[in-house]
């Protein structure tokens, strides 16, 4: 019994040693990717008023039927994200109030700065109520169809004058790499293994993301308007 306890811990260190060296060759020998969203030498601020990074994703200013502001990035996600991680951050405001807050993030050489959305929202206090993938047209009849996952998530918070409000959100978001769109994680991470093992290049993913609210019954028209606002901006800073 001893003898087999010996043979599976060498086995066993073998596979660790040999997995580590693999993934070290791999990172040695890898090679960025050509992201799939604009890049503009324009500086992203944090919420000190900091430069944060001087270069952005490109969201557009002008979608029509919206005004736009640029959004600062929140200290707390680039102190948890690599420094060589790059955003983009606008919020879109329609003539009626209806919003969007629409993000990118951008990886560099660590694929860590991509992570699952749903993490992010329960992480601030929403609980997922519906979630489906869906598709949006892109440009039109010479266009294409546009994977994305959308989210509903209600959250119950507490005013600062004591009063508790329930919130509901609706989250739309897909990943973009030159050349690859998914709107799911695991094949996301299935084709940039792939990509990696069989050319040595790490793809550079994308993940946006559009924010808006929405009040229980009214989630459709809200997925809609949504929607509408990604077919009308995504040709201007999509450059999958």
């Amino acid at each position: 019994m001893t003898r087999r306890v010996q043979i599976l811990s060498a086995c066993v260190a073998g596979m660790i040693l040999f997995t580590g060296g693999f993934l070290e060759y791999l990172k040695r020998n890898q090679r960025l990717g050509e992201p799939g969203v604009r890049l503009v030498p324009e500086p992203l601020f944090d919420e000190q008023g900091a430069v944060a990074r001087k270069t952005s994703v490109y969201l557009p200013d002008a979608v029509s039927g919206y005004a736009s502001e640029s959004v600062p990035i929140q200290s707390l996600v680039l102190d948890w994200l690599p420094p060589d991680t790059l955003y983009g951050q606008r919020h879109y405001t329609a003539a009626d109030g209806f919003w969007i807050r629409a993000g990118a993030v951008l990886m560099g050489g660590d694929r860590t700065s991509i992570h699952q959305p749903q993490y992010c929202l329960t992480g601030q206090g929403f609980q997922i109520v519906d979630e489906r993938a869906a598709e949006i047209r892109v440009g039109g009849e010479s266009g294409y169809d546009l994977p994305v996952k959308r989210i509903v998530a209600r959250g119950t918070f507490r005013e600062a004058d004591g009063r508790v409000i329930v919130l509901s959100r609706l989250l739309v978001y897909w990943f973009v790499a030159k050349g690859s769109l998914t709107a799911e994680h695991d094949r996301r991470m299935w084709e940039q293994a792939i990509r990696q093992l069989k050319t040595g290049e790490l793809q550079r993913w994308a993940y946006i993301t559009c924010f808006a609210p929405c009040v229980e019954g009214g989630e459709e028209e809200a997925y809609e308007r949504v929607a509408e606002f990604i077919a009308r901006s995504a040709p201007e800073f999509v450059v999958h």
